[in-house]
């Protein structure tokens, strides 16, 4: 079949099928041709910064598998290291930065924020350029409640006490720096959109931690910011929001923010699915364990997402990021069965 911006036709509202796909960490440990990039350039921040490593990992997924989306190879967390936090990637640890004060908020500055991110930009530039024509091409940045939650604690947690803490504890703090998040992140979209991106994800990976107060308070209030700052540039640019583990807060999680589509994590039932879709376009779902496990499992799980909502505006993707251990065959395996599938 023709694909033909077929990512961006389903973010306009049309069905397309079979959908498009493209997975969450497409560009990853998974593939050799990553991990020889990754050591070429001598550690992960160094290969966000550098705009043709970047670039080069971005488009190896689409060289391999022919995905119908890129996106852009970074990493959430360059927007506090842009505002001056320290941070750093240790193998087998991940991301820590240097947790942040409630008394060190009101300091932090944007200047030279997007002079920190040129090479961002510029890998977004030489991606577009390279891309095929059929190819969308998407930026992305973290919720303000997600990135929040790294500059508290200073890593990743399990539930994100201390940043939930934070919040109960110092709220005037807390909103001061969501506010502050949400409007240097709406800048960094609509840079990486003048510089080549065709659409936006706001990735929300903690949003599943919070009570239905800080659901709002947290996730909502910042993202709604976010969207009607890039609307002022860019109102057709479409915009995903993927809130994970928003559970029954997803049902008006599109119409408060205003985001274009859902990015649906696997626990999300598929008939919940459908009723989210009849307001417009979902991506997800598949548990990216399927994916790991492949045969029967992998089979069964691209059935059921594309019997329940293959007759909407889908997206097909997993319902988080794909995982290092992921086999390559499996993911061969998956595009063809979606591709060859008809109704």
């Amino acid at each position: 079949m023709n694909r033909s911006r077929s990512v961006l036709e389903v973010l306009g509202g049309k069905t397309v099928f079979p959908p498009p796909v493209w997975l969450m960490r497409q560009a990853g440990r998974y593939l050799p041709e990553y991990r020889a990039t990754r050591e070429r350039a001598g550690s992960f921040l160094d290969l966000c910064y550098t705009p043709e490593l970047a670039a080069e990992v971005t488009l190896q997924p689409i060289r391999r598998f022919g995905f119908d989306a890129a996106i852009l190879f970074s990493d959430i967390l360059v927007v506090p290291h842009a505002l001056g936090r320290k941070l750093r990637f240790e193998e087998g640890r991940g991301p820590l930065l240097e947790p942040i004060a409630a008394g060190e908020i009101e300091r932090l500055s944007s200047a030279g924020f997007h002079e920190r991110l040129r090479p961002v930009y510029e890998a977004v530039g030489i991606v577009r350029s390279e891309l095929p024509r059929e190819t969308t091409l998407l930026g992305f940045c973290g919720a303000p409640w997600t990135v929040a939650t790294y500059m508290i604690a200073g890593h990743g947690t399990p539930d994100q006490a201390p940043a939930r803490l934070f919040g109960y504890r110092h709220p005037a703090e807390m909103d001061r720096l969501l506010a502050g998040l949400a409007e240097i992140s709406a800048e960094y979209l609509v840079r990486q959109i003048e510089a080549g991106a065709d659409a936006v994800q706001i990735f929300d990976s903690w949003a599943g931690v919070l009570d239905e107060e800080s659901f709002e308070r947290f996730c909502v209030r910042p993202v709604v910011h976010i969207v009607a700052r890039v609307r002022e540039r860019y109102p057709m640019v479409p915009i995903i929001g993927f809130p994970r583990g928003a559970g029954e807060f997803y049902r008006s999680y599109r119409q408060k923010t205003g985001v274009t589509a859902l990015g649906l994590d696997w626990m999300v039932p598929a008939s919940f699915a459908a009723g989210l879709q009849k307001e417009g376009p979902v991506q997800g779902n598949l548990d990216p364990l399927r994916l790991v496990a492949g045969g029967k499992a992998l089979g069964e799980g691209i059935a059921h997402i594309l019997s329940k909502l293959g007759g909407g505006p889908l997206i097909f993707n997993l319902g988080h990021g794909i995982l290092p251990e992921t086999p390559i065959s499996h993911v061969e395996w998956m595009l063809g069965e979606i591709r060859r599938t008809e109704r």
